[in-house]
């Protein structure tokens, strides 16, 4: 039966919508990539169980929609419901509950986020918005960086002609104030280098971090793994990715002050759009930890350039780590509150799809 299942709905294999079948128990018989990827399940995991015993974190609300659309054998649409994924995070949908004549399934569940036409216009803004800033920042940061030489030249030209030593102490202010300006520049200027694309496995990119991160602090952190062993290497630059990696989770260590506990999670997303274009597989990585979170006034201008929740931040981190996964052709997203921190990075696995959808 479960052969027979996968093979009577396989042309809904492709569909963005995200599609659940039930048979005639109530059990889940068939999921599609986009339903697995959207409520963060594995099909083989929970087929044949029944859909509140499979997912009881899925809440009531679509419990009953389905009871009432079978007993009445009517389609029932249902706005705005609150479904809680396998991982824990919420996601709000409208659901279309579809009862069917077939023998290997009594009803369809069309699942849609009711937020995902609304996202993908927010990227696209934001993504035209980010190119702005980018260009404005080089463009300074090319400004500053010829003049800044010139005073840190002259600091050390006037220090040679000082007679009173104690006066050097101004000119070392003026030349070290100099570097570290001269350094946030050059780190500014960093995301034009074009990546150095090689075959790399992300979770040596993981381990290396987590041991930088380890040597850094030496007690107090955990840093966890929950690695898909499966997954295959992606195309990209080992060394952006160590940067990325490494930045968003520095910055979580640095929020916990060294005292916490980061998750580092991979899983395979299926069916995904990146960058306007399809893949049929992509990596998601999560990087979780449970720091104070993101301060609600700084969320929407997280990754913009020295936009910082610390005094001593230059609020880089995220910027670069944001250019660097864009030369990538990926993205990344975060959701935070007090003891919950989740950025999750999808990048594209293979070549890109030439199936229409």
């Amino acid at each position: 039966m479960r052969t027979m299942s996968f093979n009577a709905f396989s042309g809904l294999d492709l569909l963005d919508t995200a599609v659940i079948a039930l048979d005639h128990r109530q059990a889940i018989c068939y999921a599609n990539p986009a339903a697995e990827t959207l409520l963060d399940f594995p099909l083989r995991s929970i087929q044949g169980q029944n859909l509140q015993a499979a997912l009881p974190k899925m809440g009531v609300g679509l419990q009953e929609v389905v009871d009432s659309a079978i007993s009445k054998n009517v389609s029932i649409a249902e706005h705005d419901l609150k479904l809680g994924t396998a991982t824990g995070h919420d996601v709000r949908v409208d659901c279309n509950v579809t009862p069917i004549e077939s023998p290997h399934a009594a009803c369809l569940l069309e699942i849609r986020p009711i937020d995902q036409q609304l996202k993908i216009a927010n990227e696209e803004r934001i993504l035209v918005q980010q190119q702005a800033n980018k260009e404005l920042i080089r463009n300074l940061a090319h400004e500053i960086k010829n003049p800044l030489g010139g005073i840190r030249g002259a600091a050390q030209l006037l220090e040679h002609e000082l007679d009173r030593k104690e006066l050097t102490e101004y000119t070392q202010v003026i030349i070290q104030e100099s570097e570290r300006l001269q350094s946030l520049i050059d780190r500014l200027l960093t995301p034009h280098r074009i990546p150095q694309v090689t075959e790399v496995n992300i979770h040596e990119v993981l381990e290396r971090v987590r041991s930088l991160l380890l040597a850094e602090v030496q007690h107090g952190l955990s840093i966890k793994r929950d690695y898909d062993i499966s997954l295959p290497a992606i195309i990209g630059d080992k060394e952006q990715l160590i940067q990325i990696v490494l930045n968003i989770a520095r910055n979580a260590v640095q929020a916990m002050h060294g005292r916490g506990e980061i998750i580092m999670r991979t899983r395979v997303s299926r069916q995904v759009t990146l960058a306007r274009k399809r893949y049929r597989l992509a990596l998601c990585l999560q990087i979780i930890d449970n720091g104070p979170g993101i301060p609600p006034h700084l969320q929407d201008n997280v990754f913009y350039p020295l936009v910082s929740g610390r005094p001593d931040g230059t609020g880089l981190g995220l910027t670069l780590a944001q250019n660097f996964i864009q030369q990538h052709q990926g993205t990344i997203d975060f959701e935070s509150r007090p003891g919950h921190t989740n950025f999750t990075i999808l990048l594209p696995i293979g070549a890109e799809s030439k199936d229409k959808t």
